[in-house]
């Protein structure tokens, strides 16, 4: 007798699972409670999907923290290589951009959605849209769809929900009570790669907002990464500040205070740069010695003086040791509905090793609902695609066992 699995979320994760377990003949039905499937997976690719990274492999599974070690299964089993032959198998060639990132080359995820989603149904998956899961029912799962109330009795089911960024895209985090209820652990849920706020002034905040500082570095816990990142009207932003968002997010929560240290000019020295704004004349402008002992000017000058507003009276050495380490007083991340990602989630202690919930046998869960995070540039999506491939895995044998 054919098994029925349910899908509930019909994101990456979730559709990755509909396609294992249709090819294996099992009857899938995916269940979305928005209009359209993959709303957060378009979102991504407005700007160009980033759907993987090229780098190392075993650098690039190291990049999921604490919990880089218990993802190593299914990326292994479902490695970047993977994600490249498996787009490509949809009619969409990628590209490694300059910064070893893969783009599909039409900068768009439309039309890889379009074409996943035709290849489910020619598998036979049945897509539901509208049908939000609104908890457990003694014998099965409840949902809310347009024509009442329904009550599926799958013989499994996958959670594919989702964290809690961008809640108008579905993601809402609704799920957490009902399995907290059940026994199972959620360990909160924070922003990942998110903005921070800074007490800017008025005037800064007024002629600088959306600007964007290029070629810095930036320095944390976390370490020390080039690139860019941008001014804000309630702080900072961009994928440098992401790069860093983890270790800042989280010393703050400790200690009650967290610092980004930007180096303004990292092509060079500070004995270069002592020497070079020694020989500034005396007499000229501030914003001029600036500009040719330094080469700041614009958002880069007016950040340093934002920052520590007696800079004109700085010996050379004293300054030009301030521009290669200015110090960002953070004072709290962007709120998690802002963020690109979320940190937090179902507990792994919760999880088998077939990512079934060990409080409740024939439940399984993927994706970012799961307790691990990663930097932006293809991590996020590539583990999404793995862990519901490795869940759809583990839905097989518990099905082939019972």
């Amino acid at each position: 007798m054919t098994k029925q699995v349910a899908i509930i979320g019909g994101g990456p994760a979730g559709l990755m699972a509909a396609e294992v377990l249709s090819a294996a003949g099992c009857a899938v039905t995916v269940y979305e409670a928005m209009p359209t499937f993959g709303r957060k997976f378009l979102l991504a690719g407005k700007s160009g999907l980033n759907i993987t990274h090229s780098e190392e492999f075993s650098r690039f599974a190291g990049r999921f923290g604490p919990a880089s070690a218990r993802l190593r299964p299914a990326l292994d089993a479902f490695t970047p290589d993977d994600v490249r032959a498996w787009a490509a198998g949809l009619g969409t060639e990628t590209f490694v951009g300059t910064s070893g990132r893969v783009f599909p080359r039409v900068m768009k995820a439309s039309p890889l959605l379009r074409a996943w989603l035709r290849r489910l149904e020619a598998q036979g998956v049945m897509l539901k849209t509208r049908h939000r899961w609104t908890g457990f029912a003694e014998d099965g799962y409840r949902f809310e769809t347009p024509e009442g109330e329904l009550l599926a009795r799958p013989d499994a089911a996958l959670l594919a929900l989702g964290g809690a960024s961008w809640p108008r895209l579905g993601s809402d985090a609704a799920w957490v009570p009902w399995l907290m209820e059940k026994g199972v652990a959620i360990s909160d849920l924070r922003p990942a790669n998110c903005g921070f706020d800074v007490t800017w002034s008025e005037t800064f905040r007024e002629r600088f907002a959306g600007e964007p500082l290029k070629s810095v570095s930036a320095t944390s816990g976390a370490g020390t990464f080039q690139g860019e990142f941008v001014i804000s009207k309630h702080g900072v932003e961009g994928s440098l500040v992401y790069a860093h968002s983890a270790a800042l997010r989280d010393r703050l929560r400790r200690d009650g205070a967290g610092t980004l240290v930007v180096d303004l000019m990292p092509g060079r020295t500070i004995e270069r740069l002592a020497r070079d704004l020694a020989r500034q004349d005396a007499k000229a402008s501030f914003s001029n010695q600036l500009r040719k002992g330094a080469g700041l000017e614009g958002v880069k000058a007016a950040l340093l003086r934002e920052l520590v507003p007696d800079t004109n009276r700085m010996a050379p050495e004293e300054l030009a040791t301030l521009i290669k380490a200015l110090p960002i007083p953070l004072t709290r991340p962007r709120p998690l509905a802002e963020a690109i990602s979320s940190a937090g989630g179902i507990a792994w202690s919760a999880l088998d090793e077939n990512y079934m919930l060990k409080s409740i046998p024939g439940l399984f869960a993927a994706g970012e609902m799961l307790d691990w995070e990663a930097p932006t540039g293809g991590y996020l999506l590539t583990a999404c695609f793995a862990t519901g491939r490795a869940a759809a895995k583990g839905i097989e044998a518990w099905l082939s066992a019972g």
